[in-house]
């Protein structure tokens, strides 16, 4: 297989992976409406009355006792726990990372559980602190945006790439231009997830996450653009030969100094 051949298999697949990344971001982006609506269906629901039989969309706040509990540090595995009833009747929720609330869980605990819709959305402690469980509304509009983000940003990059450097395989600065492309998707990509992180971690609101990662993102847009022209003039092809070249013949040596004295004479 040559050169060619190998190149034209790379940007098939990130042809391929363009593709089914751009369809998760539609994806994420077509959920956004609804996690708004369903945190903010949840923000606003009353208090239950009395304990609900059936799932309700009220909140009803219900005592556990913790039985075990496991964050799962260093697995790819979600923090969970194992909750108990006061009848005894066991009740398994699992959650979103490990802090603050799971990791600090240890038996015979006492903890309430917030239950809505007939799940258990968040857990708090006995020393007031709270966390949503696997089931809960909050911070999943900010989950589909940072997604969406970063998914939509390095497909449509990545496509433009891998397609550029399917028609241009045999021109070396086009197909250098289209690499630095498909790069800078990748890096956009990640700036979107660094910033959805930074968002949770400080509990930032949801609109500092396309202002964050739109500035990020403009940068790298001018860098790119400024790369891919470069490349495709030839400013970024490296002029040193690979080989010596054939040999220069050696300067002429320089006059040679008089020898005589003054007026030209010979001294002897």
């Amino acid at each position: 297989m040559g050169a060619g051949d190998n190149s034209s298999a790379r940007n098939v697949m990130w042809l391929l992976v363009a593709v089914a990344t751009l369809a998760v971001g539609v994806g994420s982006a077509l959920g956004i409406r609804g996690a708004l609506e369903r945190e903010r269906e949840f923000r606003t629901a009353p208090a239950c009355t009395s304990v609900p039989v059936h799932a309700s969309g009220c909140l009803w706040k219900q005592k556990f006792t913790v039985r075990s509990a496991d964050a799962h540090r260093g697995k790819r595995v979600s923090p969970e726990a194992q909750l108990a009833l006061p009848s005894g009747k066991p009740w398994h929720v699992t959650f979103r990372k490990a802090d603050p609330v799971v990791s600090e869980m240890k038996p015979d605990d006492k903890v309430v559980g917030l239950i809505w819709h007939g799940q258990v959305v968040e857990v708090r402690d006995a020393d007031g602190r709270r966390q949503q469980t696997s089931e809960g509304p909050v911070g999943w509009p900010e989950d589909r945006l940072g997604g969406a983000l970063a998914c939509l940003s390095f497909g449509l990059t990545a496509l433009v790439g891998a397609v550029w450097g399917l028609f241009a395989r045999d021109n070396r600065r086009q197909a250098t231009a289209a690499r630095i492309v498909r790069w800078h998707g990748v890096g956009m990509g990640v700036a979107a997830i660094l910033t959805l992180w930074a968002q949770a971690a400080n509990d930032w609101p949801m609109w500092a996450i396309p202002a964050i990662w739109g500035s990020v993102t403009g940068l790298l847009l001018v860098t790119m653009v400024g790369f891919a022209v470069g490349a495709v003039r030839g400013d970024l092809d490296d002029e040193t030969p690979s080989s010596p070249g054939p040999s220069s013949p050696p300067p002429p040596p320089p006059p040679a100094l008089p020898t005589g004295g003054p007026g030209g004479r010979t001294t002897g």
